[in-house]
């Protein structure tokens, strides 16, 4: 079944492509819609077979490369599964929120399907190849929806340095993964066989370089400072429905890729090293709200406000590493928060995302101070967008408290000055939205000139169902968050077993 969520979109994509041009516009999107459709029913039902104590569940293995050690190897356990939900949930929203694309429709519609199917492979993939393999496709996929939807000449420069800074942690991460092989015995590129042999261990030095490449791909991508500089570009000058994918789905990789590949494979140089982990997070927390704090433009804000909440999860695996002064309860508890918060980031920040696209369709700027009194014209867009920032500073009632009062909790007995300082991120990330509700929503009403004197239009249905329905979900998390814990937390013990060793 792993297999057929993975590639179902990839299989619609190349029906597309073969057929003549005789849909409309609106057809290949709701083709979309409905292939979206039918990969969430799956996973659901993936869901409800899944066993959380039983681990790495519905694997399925072909021999694809024997002589290199390379295989296709599929599987999904309590880390893994809540990112596929996610995924298929995320993409989905983005096809309804996409029914208003007249601009190459087909070619869209194919591309993020393309995205969707890569996406899916690399939560999925137990085979450092494969999971390399996704992970390049998504840099390829991304850059293209960039450059051909983005905002002009912008948008192209942006998709470039997208891509040459990702592509760049792409090789650095696939030497790493190289590294991994030669130490193995027999080689292989296996994650469970690599898992289970942990063959850096006692390498001193050398196991230290490979997580170095690993470490730095995947910062990379997350992204931490100093990493972080090709982030708010290339959300700035994409689509609104690029951007919600690159910051609910393509940012976890990098994410993910820490708590899948680096801590269990290797455990002793994570620890060695997670002191340095945890300095990085912190600052990514505080340097990203701080920025974002100074910004003037709508949806470069937001941007920055993923480096702040992506710096959490860092510094929640990188707590994770420190066995003194704490206990496996503690240290598990922060990879809980660390995958809740990829979930929940990816909820919020992709209804964020999706609702700056509002904005900009009704006044052509991103510009804070373009807009002035918006609730009095659209009462609907301001609601929504206020509760999306409230969301996303993390008041309870949402998916962002469980996971941020997850990863203090479990991070604060061994690395107190740091997660102390992270704290600070939370009130920073409070008067930034704050400020940008005020200043949009409040206030005499003025628009930009680019508005027509009829007025601005509130939100439309297709702009209403999937942004509500991300936040609705977060918002269940947020009240009954059980059903989403008892998945995650048999799989956080098992990280922290293996980074114990």
């Amino acid at each position: 079944m792993l297999s057929v969520i993975t590639f179902l979109p990839l299989l619609v994509c190349a029906i597309l492509l073969l057929l003549p041009r005789a849909l409309s516009d609106r057809a290949y999107i709701q083709v979309w819609i409905a292939t979206a459709a039918v990969d969430l029913a799956l996973v659901v039902a993936l869901w409800t077979g899944f066993d959380p104590g039983e681990g790495m569940q519905y694997q399925q293995r072909v021999r694809w490369i024997p002589g290199a050690g390379v295989g296709y190897h599929v599987g999904v356990d309590g880390l893994s599964l809540p990112l596929v939900a996610l995924t298929c949930l995320l993409f989905l929203a983005v096809a309804v929120y996409s029914l208003k694309e007249r601009q190459r429709v087909r070619s869209y519609v194919c591309l993020f399907l393309l995205l969707q199917t890569v996406s899916l492979g690399l939560f999925v993939a137990q085979d450092l190849i494969l999971f390399f393999v996704f992970f390049d496709l998504s840099i390829v996929g991304m850059f293209f929806v960039i450059a051909g939807w983005g905002h002009g000449e912008r948008g192209r420069a942006a998709a470039l340095k997208f891509f040459l800074y990702t592509f760049i942690g792409s090789l650095a991460l696939l030497l790493g993964f190289i590294g991994l092989y030669l130490a193995a015995e027999p080689h292989t590129f296996d994650l469970v066989d690599l898992t289970r042999a942990n063959p850096l261990a006692g390498r001193g030095a050398y196991a230290g370089l490979v997580l170095l490449a690993i470490g730095v791909g995947l910062a990379i991508k997350t992204p931490t400072v100093p990493f972080h500089t090709w982030l708010p570009p290339a959300h700035t000058d994409a689509p609104a429905a690029g951007s919600a994918i690159l910051a609910g789905i393509l940012l976890k990789m990098g994410a993910y890729g820490f708590v899948r590949i680096a801590m269990p494979l290797l455990p002793g140089s994570w620890r060695q090293y997670a002191l340095v982990i945890v300095v990085v997070g912190a600052v990514s927390v505080v340097y990203g709200a701080l920025v974002a704090l100074a910004q003037t433009d709508f949806k470069r804000m937001i941007a920055y406000t993923s480096v702040n909440h992506m710096g959490y999860v860092v510094l929640a695996v990188g707590a994770a590493g420190t066995l003194a002064g704490t206990d496996a309860q503690a240290r598990s508890l922060a990879v809980t928060g660390a995958v809740t918060q990829m979930v929940s980031h990816g909820l919020i920040t992709g209804a964020l995302f999706l609702l700056s696209g509002v904005l900009y369709d009704r006044g052509r700027t991103y510009a804070i101070d373009a807009y002035s009194g918006l609730a009095a014209h659209t009462p609907r867009f301001a609601g929504v967008t206020a509760v999306a920032a409230f969301a996303s500073l993390g008041i309870p009632g949402f998916s962002g408290f469980i996971a941020e009062f997850q990863i203090f909790t479990g991070s604060l007995a061994s690395r107190t000055v740091a997660t102390a300082i992270a704290l600070t991120g939370i009130l920073l990330t409070a008067a930034l939205f704050l400020r940008a509700l005020r200043s949009m929503f409040l206030g005499v009403p003025r628009l930009p000139q680019s508005i027509p004197t009829g007025g601005i239009s509130d939100l439309e249905r297709t702009e209403t169902v999937p942004t509500v329905t991300l936040l609705a979900v977060a918002l269940v998390i947020g009240v009954v968050p059980r059903w989403l814990l008892d998945v995650i937390e048999p799989a956080s013990r098992t990280v922290i077993e293996l980074v114990a060793r």
